[in-house]
């Protein structure tokens, strides 16, 4: 019998030091439960869209948050702690600032290896003096000009020509440094004309022949004229060159 109790008295003893170690640590329960709960915040943006803000953001939510996008694109839906939303929402309110308005002077000149009658000439422009030593062309006339207003980062486009069969469409970004500022712009140029109808039809709608004359990427120093591309025109021995200068309008 007393070597019973012995036993009892030995396992009790050794239970009250094993069971505390199993027991949560009480600054442990305190954290979790002084951290706030998760909340959802709706973030509207005022110029860039919500779709170019989530891989920016991303890094500050935890693995309890999410964001997403609202159908219209200009609304983030942040899921996540206080602290965590607070970090994104500054990071938004620092990037989300109105771009860079631009000003772009757009030139389509026609080259030709034999003089062109009715247009006018271009015998002292610097460009084409310089374009006479690269190309075969004899003649060079001035077929449009045009302002075109753009936005940084944002798509823009303008009709050219007589009959406006030359679309010209640029997406510009502005690339700031302490020495110097560039504008770096997607550039495309078709041309879009309507097909030949066939005769004694008058109910169908025309169909569009659409060509693609130059697309390119380049870097245009505000200020200074730029040769985008040349872009031979139907086997005629023409060609049409597109000539951009730019500049930011503060």
């Amino acid at each position: 019998m007393k070597k019973c109790i012995l036993m009892f008295l030995a396992l009790a003893f050794s239970l009250a030091l094993v069971l505390p170690a199993f027991a949560e640590d009480p600054a442990q329960e305190s954290k979790s439960a002084a951290r706030p709960p998760v909340k959802t915040e709706l973030v509207r943006l005022k110029y860039l869209r919500a779709s170019q803000m989530i891989a920016v953001i991303r890094p500050f939510i935890s693995r309890e948050g999410d964001v997403r996008t609202a159908p219209d694109d200009k609304v983030l839906i942040i899921n996540d702690f206080p602290e965590n939303i607070a970090k994104a929402v500054a990071t938004i309110q620092e990037l989300d600032i109105k771009p860079a308005d631009l000003l772009f002077t757009v030139q389509l000149v026609l080259g030709s290896e034999e003089p062109e009658k009715g247009v006018e000439p271009m015998p002292n422009d610097p460009i084409i003096k310089e374009l006479r030593n690269l190309l075969k062309y004899k003649s060079y006339s001035l077929l449009d000009t045009s302002l075109l207003r753009a936005m940084d980062t944002q798509d823009s486009e303008v009709r050219l020509g007589d009959k406006a069969e030359f679309e010209l469409w640029i997406r510009p970004k502005v690339i700031r440094d302490e020495k110097a500022s560039l504008i770096q712009t997607e550039i495309r140029l078709r041309r879009i004309v309507i097909a030949g109808m066939p005769p004694n039809v008058t109910s169908a709608k025309p169909e569009y022949i659409t060509t693609n004359l130059i697309g390119t990427t380049l870097n245009v120093k505000p200020g200074e004229k730029t040769v985008v591309g040349v872009s031979k025109l139907d086997g005629t021995g023409k060609g049409l060159i597109l000539i951009l200068s730019g500049k930011i309008v503060d």
